[in-house]
């Protein structure tokens, strides 16, 4: 192996492990389970990248200890050097009322992430989404129902102090209220911003009265995060029967208003594969989102243990990187990448190889356009 992997091989390696797991040989510092999005992860940098990989006891790779850190190994080759993460210093604090710093936020990697509001509507229904486990981490003790801005505005200063954190993703679960729980997540991010001066992403699904909108800008929120989930609407129907009624061309409304308030590339989208959907509508539908503005920040899938969908296994990389290929160029041309998303999941990309695979791609330059 090189001191220093190309970016093709480093994705390549990425959409690997993503897909198949790795297997620990050593600890990991710093991991999650449960939650509202792909969790159930280990996050570690590898040859510099942030990633987020799940554990996987019959994985062909694996994580060993090393005298100066850690590496990734296959059939006893070296593939990879692994920079060790520590378990974040804030993790060790609790509020004025006993609250563990830890139970509020977490740290994944450099960006502070949230769901300020554990419960769903959707949860325990038949509207239930299948990938998900937001209610899972609440029932095992390891968050709290409802975060206050006080307290996350007081956890952002010591993640940004003590441990570095670079911006802020604060999401929510399903609202019955009109605006779909955007104003409150909105007032914690205005808190966290005014308090440690981290750009903030805030995530909810599309409100009834698209005003809202204009009034989740107002608050100083710098990127927002609508997750269709999947563009396939048989697909959504099944696996998010709650969302899949809000309907896809509600999402297009609602990210077309919001592009027009937060800027290109600063409104996102989360497109899960692996859960049965057409690629090739799924790529259609990334380059229709893309070409108004809208970053889809492509994810395999990953099954949450707990969730509905917990049997369902990783797409293989063979299915996910021709569509991170497409997508990806779709994103170069219009001038759109991890940089201009400034927060949230698509700045972070841990969980996607979609923006290794834009940087890889040799004639697919990132720029805007003149």
């Amino acid at each position: 192996m090189t001191d220093v992997l190309a970016p093709s091989r480093v994705a390549s390696l990425i959409m690997d492990l993503q897909a198949v797991g790795l297997r620990l040989e050593t600890s990991l510092a710093n991991s999650r389970k449960g939650g509202a999005g792909p969790s159930d992860s280990g996050m570690l940098w590898i040859e510099g990248v942030p990633v987020t990989v799940p554990p996987s006891s019959d994985s062909p790779y694996s994580l060993r200890a090393e005298d100066d850190g850690q590496g990734i190994y296959r059939d006893d080759e070296k593939v990879a050097s692994v920079t060790r993460t520590a378990r974040p210093r804030f993790y060790d604090l609790e509020t004025a009322e006993g609250i563990p710093y830890h139970q509020i936020a977490l740290l994944h990697l450099d960006s502070l992430a949230s769901t300020v509001v554990q419960t769903c509507n959707y949860w325990g229904t038949s509207d239930q989404c299948g990938f998900c486990g937001i209610g899972l981490s609440l029932s095992a003790g390891r968050t709290i129902a409802k975060k206050t801005p006080e307290m996350l505005a007081e956890v952002a200063v010591a993640a940004r102090d003590l441990d570095g954190a670079v911006d802020a993703t604060l999401t929510t679960g399903s609202s019955v209220a009109p605006d779909r729980g955007a104003l409150y997540v909105s007032r914690c991010a205005r808190a966290v911003k005014e308090a440690a001066g981290l750009p903030v992403e805030v995530q909810f699904e599309p409100p009834r009265d698209l005003a809202v909108l204009d009034q989740v800008h107002d608050m100083g929120v710098d990127a927002v995060g609508v997750h269709v989930e999947s563009f396939d609407p048989q697909v959504l129907a099944r696996v998010a029967p709650g969302k899949a009624r809000t309907g896809i061309e509600r999402y297009f409304q609602t990210w077309e208003r919001a592009v027009r308030l937060f800027g290109e590339g600063r409104v996102s989208t989360y497109v899960i594969l692996g859960m049965g959907e057409d690629p090739d509508l799924t790529v259609e539908m990334c380059k229709r989102a893309v070409d108004i503005g809208v970053y889809p920040f492509v994810v395999p899938l990953r099954p949450v243990a707990g969730s509905l969908m917990e049997r369902v296994p990783a797409p293989a990389r063979e299915y996910t990187e021709p569509i991170y290929r497409k997508v990806a160029g779709f994103l170069a041309e219009r001038g759109l990448s991890a940089e201009t998303a400034v927060a949230g999941c698509a700045r972070c990309q841990a969980c996607s190889s979609l923006n290794l695979v834009q940087r890889a791609q040799p004639l697919l330059q990132i720029g805007r356009r003149p």
